[in-house]
């Protein structure tokens, strides 16, 4: 094998690894507690068909992406497809999704690191310490750039499987399979908009296209793979957490519900063992801490693109600054907001950033355009209608919940 070669196997290898580790983050905190109420069973298949619904999504970003050339972001290529209207809806969903992502990865980093923090030396801290130092690591390796991020990224990937191995052999003989048998059907689409957006890799699309050099081979398999590596995981997890804590009680999962508690809170106050709790604090910090570098350089390289502000030194520091504060500022003034912001983000932007929007621009860009360049997801008219109404589905359950709210 060539040197060449190795090189591109290693892009690859980084690339599959950081649409993982953008999928693995928040909803490892969140999901637990805002789909116990609908049971094991109905999440198992919520789960699969939030894959493959934002599988085919990503692959339609991944299509649009590759009829142009050189580096160009999501508000460029709806403006191209779509016109100026698609290019003010993309503008404004993009930043109503990530600064909605951003705000609920602040809230979270702080509260976990502070917890991480506390069983490792006894020091505590308040979240909002927590948060303030998360946010100026990160800062610091988004202005490094992609390849800082990657190589960053597989260190704390290996540190996220093996304190997940180690959290899934220690927690799996305390596991009380009588709780894996509630099931709510009902309640069971209240959880949808936030696997939705759990598994949301899109926005990382462009800046990957990028890095591998618009290889569709490598990039086909790094989006697959590297979808598909959360799906096991978060089923594994899911098992795990259902069957530790249950969902009534003072310390169940209906209470944390209400009181906005993440997983880790949840687990504390309910199992026995310190031992599975540190551990799965190592776990929920590596979870977090991947998912927040690949989303903060997705978006940096979105707001570079759509305000046309170069990557010089101080230009990055101007990106960063604006993707970071404002969330930080809004995670201290409502410490809580993490699972509100992450139904808000999966229910409302990520289904119409990534679901309504890369189906119109395709539609556009085929059959109005005539475009006939490379087509990368199968099915014609008839998937990308089942994208949009799909993506209407998601859009009322939400609104319906919100109403009811």
């Amino acid at each position: 094998m060539s040197s060449n070669q190795k090189t591109e196997q290693g892009s690859v290898f980084g690339a599959t690894l950081l649409v993982a580790g953008c999928c693995i983050g928040a909803g490892m905190l969140g999901l637990p507690v805002t789909s116990a109420i609908a049971g094991f069973q109905p999440s198992l298949i919520l789960f699969t068909v939030s894959w493959l619904f934002m599988l085919c999504t990503g692959l339609l970003v991944l299509e649009v992406n590759l009829w142009f050339p050189g580096e160009v972001n999501i508000v460029t290529m709806a403006e191209k497809t779509l016109g100026i209207y698609g290019k003010i809806i993309a503008w404004v969903v993009f930043l109503l999704l990530f600064y909605c992502l951003m705000v609920a990865y602040v809230a979270g980093s702080g509260e976990v690191f502070t917890g991480l923090l506390d069983g490792l030396t006894g020091i505590t801290l308040p979240n909002w310490a927590g948060s303030t130092i998360m946010v100026a690591i990160f800062g610091i390796m988004i202005y490094l750039g992609t390849q800082a991020v990657d190589r960053f990224n597989r260190l704390l990937i290996l540190g996220l499987a093996l304190t997940y191995i180690v959290l899934i052999v220690m927690g799996g003989s305390h596991v009380n399979f009588d709780y894996l048998k509630h099931k709510d059907w009902s309640a069971a689409t209240l959880v949808l908009p936030a696997m939705i957006v759990s598994f949301g890799f899109h926005n990382l699309v462009p800046s990957l296209t990028t890095y591998l050099n618009h290889n569709v081979r490598n990039l086909r398999i790094a989006l697959i793979v590297g979808s598909a590596i959360p799906l096991i995981i978060y089923i594994a997890w899911e098992a795990l957490i259902l069957g530790l804590v249950p969902v009534e009680g003072a310390n169940g999962f209906r209470a944390a519900l209400s009181e906005g508690d993440i997983t880790t809170s949840v687990l504390r106050n309910a199992v026995g063992s310190p031992l599975i709790v540190n551990v799965a604090h190592y776990f929920a910090f590596f979870a977090i801490v991947t998912s927040f570098l690949a989303v903060a350089l997705s978006f940096v390289d979105f707001l570079s693109d759509g305000l046309h502000v170069k990557k010089t030194a101080i230009g990055k520091v101007f990106l960063c600054a604006l993707a970071l504060i404002p969330p930080f500022i809004f995670a201290l003034v409502y410490p809580k907001i993490f699972l509100m912001a992450l139904n808000y983000a999966g229910g409302f932007g990520a289904v119409i950033l990534f679901g309504l929007l890369p189906a119109a621009m395709c539609w556009s860009g085929r059959y109005i355009q005539k475009n006939n360049k490379l087509q990368i997801v199968p099915g014609g008219k008839v998937t990308l209608i089942i994208v949009f109404l799909c993506s209407l589905l998601v859009i009322g359950l939400q609104l319906i919940q919100e109403l009811k709210g």
